[in-house]
């Protein structure tokens, strides 16, 4: 069940900086997740010890679409998925190089 929990990294230039700075990493995770599962999953996952792991629930925006077709303008619109991050502080002297772990 601990592999599951953890769907992806979040890889973004704030999240960059946290990591360079203070430790902290942003992963998207199950829903269901709680913040004691998700501790679990880290630490197994990457060898790790984990310090603090802070949670939000991300809501899905609308996503609106506007198409040509056949001379015709069609206009679509849709919920985005909701989902959940998780931001993981490592304790120090701990970090997590997600390029190496990949190729392993």
């Amino acid at each position: 069940m601990n592999q599951n929990i953890i769907l992806a990294p979040v890889l973004s230039e704030k999240s960059a900086t946290y990591q360079e700075t203070e430790r902290k990493y942003a992963f998207k995770v199950e829903q269901s997740a709680n913040k004691i599962d998700i501790k679990k999953a880290i630490e197994a996952r990457f060898d790790v010890k984990v310090e603090k792991v802070a949670t939000m629930n991300m809501n899905g925006k609308v996503k609106r679409s506007t198409m040509r077709s056949g001379g015709r303008v069609i206009r679509t619109e849709g919920p985005r998925a909701s989902w959940k991050k998780a931001v993981v502080t490592l304790k120090a002297g701990e970090s997590i190089d997600f390029f190496r772990d990949e190729q392993a």
